[in-house]
């Protein structure tokens, strides 16, 4: 039987007959990377890869539940919540994802869950987005309260809105995986029963015999990813890494979402552009910013934007960006 690869034209309800087969092993299912850096790749996983990452994800997190479904299925972390929801034989409900994510239909959709063990899976933007309706959706919260576990991976989180939900007595997970993996198998920096991680020669994390291309190490025995080894910038011989400049920027007050990409600097080879939403009038000082992210930030280029482009599964879509970001022109602002 020809592997699965699930797409638009499956609903729910189709999608878990399909997993079914992959779960008892009549043929294995193909997901795609994201493409935010470069081409997707097409990865098939196995009835046994995908098994064992389940598993190890609900002996984490004390046992089997019910799920939302809040990511394309298309991708790793939307089908692993499927796959998840067979292994436990409960019945996911389902946010409509051809429609942008926003918090009246997730909090919507959440009412209609009935477990007594319910989680979900989030990207990073969708939580911004939750933590940013708090004040006006009173509800809202009492409905993040009464998930056991939501489960934030794909790509760095924002630490200023996970402290935030954390702080009200929201169970945040933050994942760190691939699609190869079958998702996230670190989870809050320790890995998974059953899965080996390691930082390589080079500073790459490395889970079992995949080497991933991000950079880490462990601290008080704890994963830390320091960003992706493609995504730090040499400019004049001194190296910064783009997610600790997105970091730095959603640290600002006013804003809520950033992402950088490389940009070319005749006098430099290299710097950045950092496109941000938030408060339009808001002007971000690079020299400021060099405090903290050393030299290279006082050639970088901060950029007011009414909304990031984004892939199908909620990540930035970086190479978008980084069109825009050198169409823009490689030295305004940079002297």
């Amino acid at each position: 039987m020809e592997p699965l690869k699930l797409d638009l034209s499956f609903d729910a309800v189709s999608a878990l007959l399909a997993l079914g087969d992959v779960l008892d092993g009549k043929r294995n299912l193909i997901v795609e990377s994201s493409g935010s850096t470069g081409t997707p790749k097409q990865i098939e996983l196995t009835s046994a890869a995908l098994s064992k990452a389940a598993n190890a994800s609900m002996q984490r997190l004390g046992g089997h539940g019910q799920w939302l479904l809040a990511l394309p299925i298309t991708y790793v972390a939307g089908a692993m919540v499927l796959v998840r929801s067979l292994l436990a034989d409960t019945q996911p409900v389902v946010l409509n994802t051809n429609v942008p994510f926003d918090a009246e239909g997730f909090t919507r959709t959440a009412g209609f869950m009935t477990g007594e063990r319910r989680f979900t899976s989030l990207v990073p933007a969708q939580l911004d987005r939750l933590a940013a309706n708090l004040d006006s959706a009173p509800e809202l919260l009492q409905i993040l309260k009464r998930f056991t576990a939501i489960l934030v991976g794909g790509q760095a989180a924002n630490s200023k809105t996970v402290d935030e939900l954390r702080a009200k007595g929201v169970n945040i997970v933050i994942t760190y995986g691939m699609a190869e993996t079958c998702g996230g198998v670190v989870y809050d920096g320790v890995p998974l029963d059953g899965f080996e991680v390691s930082i390589h020669d080079d500073g790459r994390i490395q889970i079992g015999e995949f080497l991933t291309q991000d950079l880490g190490e462990f601290v008080d025995g704890k994963l830390v990813v320091r960003g992706r080894k493609d995504r730090v910038i040499i400019s004049g011989g001194h190296k910064l890494s783009l997610e600790a400049v997105e970091a730095w920027t959603l640290a600002q007050d006013g804003i809520t979402e950033a992402a950088a990409v490389s940009i070319k600097n005749d006098k430099f080879g290299e710097s950045f552009a950092c496109y941000f939403v938030g408060d339009s009038a808001k002007l971000i000082d690079a020299t400021y910013a060099s405090q903290t992210l050393g030299i290279v930030a006082k050639s970088g280029q901060w950029r007011a934007i009414d909304k990031i482009p984004a892939l199908s599964n909620g990540k930035p879509d970086l190479q978008a960006l980084a069109v825009l970001a050198n169409q823009v022109g490689v030295n305004r602002g940079q002297e």
